[in-house]
């Protein structure tokens, strides 16, 4: 059964076409790309989705659109899904618009607790066959607007998602006048983290956060963190997915991301140019995650909301 899954996050938009096989449940890839659109661009100080980042993110529907068709998936096995930044946005209506002009579908404005759910089956249903992981997992979603955790096993026992994330971390506490800290100084940072820390306290009053056997890391932050540990010239997501990152090494990476200039992050080959500006606030958002939790490292998994979205557009779920 071939499926298409759109997701359309806080700072990109990803596109993933597959097979699936009904006896085993395996997906597998036909298309898989992304573009950064920064949809939640100034979100959280306006409200609004800009005009320039629906635009941005509309040019990327239109691109998907004729991937879609040229894989013959039809409009019933297509969904589109959008988290943080047009939940939190008063215009949204205007981004549901456009997205069904362009797509034919109509885009599911999911809640906190369904986008963790889908993040929790994409990450982990070919986890469960070994690879040395302990369960229970504790799956952490690093977005660009908010961040999820879930824990879990042979499905969601506990979710939260929390308004943390690497776009809105940047622009709340690294931007100021417009103009984005060249490196943030130690009181941007302090406060950077005094928000991360009491957005953890408020996930752990419904997910018991160290309890977890195995933490498993998603999203561009993540992965970005981990092609940096394994010392890649550029991405290569075949060696990332799957690859464990010490919290040391994590440690180490976060401290020279909040003292590199703009410029020495954009030297770095293994980071996307459209997460230059915000790599630093999510790998930061990680680091306290690992902290907290007491997790020695993180399982990085390249299979995410995207997959999750897949399996249950296959399953009409």
């Amino acid at each position: 059964m071939r499926v298409a899954a759109v997701d359309c996050g806080t700072n990109s938009i990803r596109l993933l076409v597959a097979d699936l096989d009904p006896d085993t449940g395996e997906l597998k890839d036909l298309d898989r790309r992304m573009r950064i659109v920064r949809l939640g661009q100034g979100v959280d100080r306006t409200g609004r989705l800009a005009p320039e980042a629906l635009e941005r993110t509309f040019a990327a529907c239109r691109e998907y659109a004729g991937v879609i068709r040229e894989y013959g998936v039809p409009a019933a096995r297509t969904r589109f899904v959008a988290t943080s930044a047009s939940r939190d946005a008063d215009n949204r209506d205007e981004f549901v618009r456009g997205v069904v002009e362009i797509l034919g579908v109509e885009p599911e404005v999911i809640t906190g607790a369904q986008e963790a759910e889908f993040s929790f089956t994409g990450a982990t249903r070919e986890l469960t066959g070994g690879h040395g992981l302990r369960p229970p997992y504790l799956v952490v979603d690093i977005g660009g607007g908010s961040t999820e955790f879930v824990l879990g096993e042979d499905g969601v026992t506990a979710a939260r998602s929390v308004d943390v994330g690497c776009v809105r971390m940047t622009e709340r506490h690294l931007v100021h006048g417009g103009v984005l800290a060249d490196p943030p100084t130690k009181e941007q940072v302090a406060a950077m983290t005094a928000d991360i820390d009491a957005a953890l306290d408020e996930a752990a009053r419904t997910v018991a956060l160290d309890r977890a056997g195995t933490l498993v890391g998603l999203a561009g932050s993540v992965t970005t963190v981990a092609a940096l540990a394994l010392g890649l010239a550029e991405y290569d997501s075949s060696a990332i997915h799957h690859s464990r990152v010490p919290l040391e090494k994590v440690r180490e990476i976060s401290g020279r991301l909040l003292t590199a200039t703009h410029a020495q992050k954009a030297a770095m080959g293994a980071i996307h140019e459209g997460r230059v500006d915000v790599i630093a606030a999510g790998a930061l958002v990680l680091l306290r995650v690992m902290e907290r939790t007491g997790a020695t490292e993180v399982v990085v998994s390249e299979h995410d909301i995207l997959d999750g979205i897949a399996y249950y557009a296959a399953r009409g779920a």
